[in-house]
């Protein structure tokens, strides 16, 4: 079966810079400031430079537990982040592996838009039926708005603290 992706757009009044480090650059943040969402990030393996694989850990109201992902690409010039999830609690026995690209532009307004596409691979030997599909698109919907959860509560933290990730 095909990947399905998933492009979304969010805009945001912080410019790219500070969103990039705050967002992206800082595994500790959103554990601190939104811990329901993710309890931890661990680096298992790197320096959190491509090929870093890194250990999440969701909060105690999610209902997954953690999941796996490698670094693929950070450009920090370009804000452009790029990882795959690897292994999750959350994945079905179709689905292979997640892979993210997460660009921040500058928007006119001096904000910037975050742009996100996330593609499932399905299992080349699994044949996914319509009942199937329709779940899988309930979980893709669900983990959307999760992350956009996260990146507004980063978008708050960065408002409430203007002299933060300059």
């Amino acid at each position: 079966m095909a990947p399905i992706t998933c492009n979304y757009e969010v805009a945001s009044s912080v410019p790219p810079a500070r969103l990039f480090k705050a967002f992206i650059l800082d595994d500790n943040l959103i554990p601190k400031i939104f811990p329901q969402a993710i309890k931890s990030v661990e680096i298992i393996e790197g320096d959190g430079g491509v090929g870093t694989i890194k250990l999440i850990t969701f909060g105690e109201g999610c209902h997954i537990k953690s999941a796996k992902h490698r670094v693929d690409g950070l450009d920090k010039n370009n804000f452009t982040y790029t990882y795959t999830v690897t292994e999750s609690d959350a994945f079905s026995a179709e689905l292979e592996k997640i892979t993210c690209v997460i660009k921040i532009e500058a928007s006119a307004d001096g904000g910037s838009i975050c742009k996100t596409s996330s593609t499932y691979h399905i299992k080349d030997s699994v044949q996914v039926t319509e009942e199937q599909a329709e779940a899988g698109k309930e979980k893709i919907k669900s983990a959307k708005e999760r992350a956009l959860a996260m990146f507004k509560a980063v978008e708050t933290y960065l408002q409430a603290n203007p002299d933060a990730y300059n």
